[in-house]
């Protein structure tokens, strides 16, 4: 089963910029998968589902260089700063002109090696991998094994849904990333290969993104203990973000309710699991392996990364949020421990702004959530730095979530360079934050059923203050999103979305708006990141413009 889904993974991921690709002409042999004997019957697609699922888990992994892909979307902002910098993460961490180029490395990927593509390739391969899955569903003689035409009909919308729900997700990533990009819905072929796109405007890919995610929703599950089977809650709660970011509040606030009345999630408040009989908190519980999946009592996940071996249709996958997230402490005459999270090299760090608007007993900033101390192998503590003066290059000391300390499934494996675990990649609590802001941008901030009521479901949790339906504003719910989803939320797209970026950048991260170093820093048109000159090269029929300011 396994090798048939790795095979099905490098059959469907073809580039859209085929032009790209040195063996887009090369023959297939016939004992091989590929398309036309894959896409026959309903396991064939199960196989492709599976290897679609795969695309999302690559923000998550080390495509390009010891950091995970999706921290181009966290440093850079008010809650995140490139502790060690590379090459590729420097000109996001401090916005310098000799870095942030066309060229970047994880934008076009390293050109020698076809199979380490940037970040703009990856998320068109997934979208033509979708587009594949669609095209070919939709064929007459597909056999569906639903055992009755309705069987077979829901069979085959559910499959489309999961392949549009994860092409509206390559589409938001790309345009909040990059603003106009080419929008495609078709199968490529020698026939519909194409060297002429033209850069679609940002409402008519938000509009394909819309139509993608209604039909996820009125076909995806109400809900699926298997992890390979998505749920319909995850459209709803992208729809609500999508339409915040239209500014349509009331239809926000619709589908994020229906996310939260929904009763088969609710946020963790008590303790369970593989700690529960441990000190921690009901907040961490989520975060540990053996915890994680839906049939393992974690009732807030609405979207799961499996990874680990206990999801044998998957096989193994490595992700590295342990090594970009946790501090390089070996670096202190401290040994990699279980303990301390094992094997970290803290390529990123939160900045000091976010570890100040902690309340003291908020267990989302207690010795559960946030690495504060080390002992050393002669016995010395080792207390963490946490403050704005401290942040500088290369500091082992620096304070680190717990969030992505894996050693549950095999504590013999600590010092590895990667994690094995399964992760949460959207949660509840995220929904509820959305929620309070489709109210709050309608006026509706009471604690009974309004934005402060919601943000204080979270709050509550976390055993933190409540907040007024007087105090709650925008920047007060960003706040909080940061407060909850620090490492989790991809920062820089919320912060786009709410026409926040610059703004709350330059206000609390010295690095990147140029305080520290004496340069200029971030800029109004960093909104948008520059488009990659490999596929600006590659589309030779007609010119993509690039992004102002670069």
């Amino acid at each position: 089963m396994k090798k048939l889904i790795y095979a099905a993974a490098f059959t469907i991921a073809g580039f859209m910029f085929t032009g790209c690709s040195k063996s887009f002409l090369d023959e297939k042999a016939k004992d091989e998968t590929y398309a036309d004997n894959l896409f026959t019957d309903y396991n064939g697609f199960l196989s492709a589902k599976y290897a679609l699922l795969n695309f999302p888990r690559q923000e998550r992994r080390e495509p390009i260089q010891s950091a995970e892909l999706g921290i181009i979307w966290k440093i850079g902002t008010d809650v995140a700063w490139a502790n060690t910098e590379l090459s590729w993460t420097r000109g996001l961490n401090r916005y310098t002109v000799a870095d942030l180029t066309p060229m970047m490395q994880f934008l076009n990927g390293d050109v020698s090696a076809s199979d380490r593509p940037g970040i703009f390739l990856i998320l068109y391969r997934c979208i033509s991998s979708a587009n594949l899955m669609i095209s070919r569903a939709e064929r007459p003689e597909v056999n569906w094994l639903g055992g009755s035409p309705a069987a077979d009909e829901a069979r085959k919308n559910e499959i489309i849904a999961h392949a549009k729900l994860i092409r509206a997700w390559a589409y938001r990533h790309l345009v909040m990333t990059f603003g106009p990009v080419p929008k495609n819905t078709t199968e490529i072929t020698g026939e519909t290969y194409r060297d002429d796109w033209e850069r679609s405007s940002v409402p008519e890919i938000q509009q394909l993104i819309e139509e993608d995610l209604l039909f996820a929703e009125q076909w995806l599950p109400n809900n699926s203990q298997d992890v390979t089977r998505l749920s319909k809650a995850i459209a709803q709660h992208y729809l609500a973000e999508l339409y915040l970011w239209e500014n349509k509040p009331a239809e926000a606030e619709a589908k994020a309710r229906a996310v939260v009345n929904n009763p088969n999630y609710r946020l963790i408040t008590a303790r369970y699991g593989v700690k529960a009989s441990q000190a921690g908190c009901a907040f961490m519980d989520q975060f540990y392996n053996g915890n994680i999946l839906p049939s393992q009592g974690n009732t807030e996940a609405l979207w799961v990364f499996p990874n680990s071996e206990v999801n044998n249709q998957l096989g193994q996958y490595s992700n590295t949020l342990r090594r970009t997230w946790v501090s390089a402490y070996n670096n202190l005459n401290i040994a990699y421990s279980p303990e301390y999270g094992g094997r970290g090299i803290g390529r990123a760090g939160i900045t000091a702004w976010v570890f100040s608007i902690y309340e003291p007993q908020d267990d989302r900033f207690s010795e559960y959530a946030i690495r504060k101390k080390y002992i050393t192998r002669t016995g010395a503590t080792v207390t963490c730095d946490m403050g704005k003066a401290q942040m500088t290059t290369n500091n082992h000391k620096w304070a680190s979530t717990r969030k992505w300390d894996w050693t549950f499934a095999d504590p013999a494996r600590y010092g590895e360079n990667y994690s094995y675990a399964d992760q949460a990649y959207l949660r509840l609590s995220d929904t509820y934050l959305l929620l309070a802001e489709a109210l709050f941008k309608q006026g509706k901030n009471s604690t009974a059923d309004g934005a402060a009521f919601y943000i204080n479901k979270v709050r509550e949790r976390a055993h933190a203050t409540p907040v007024s339906a007087a105090d709650v504003t925008l920047d007060y719910i960003l706040d909080e999103r940061a407060r909850e989803l620090v490492t989790e939320e991809n920062r820089r797209e919320t912060l786009v979305r709410t026409g926040k970026l610059v703004e709350r950048t330059r206000k609390y991260n010295h690095i990147a708006s140029g305080e520290r170093d004496g340069v200029a820093g971030i800029q109004d048109f960093h909104v948008l990141l520059p488009f990659p000159q490999i596929v600006i090269d590659a589309n030779v029929g007609n010119v993509l413009d690039q992004n102002q300011g670069y």
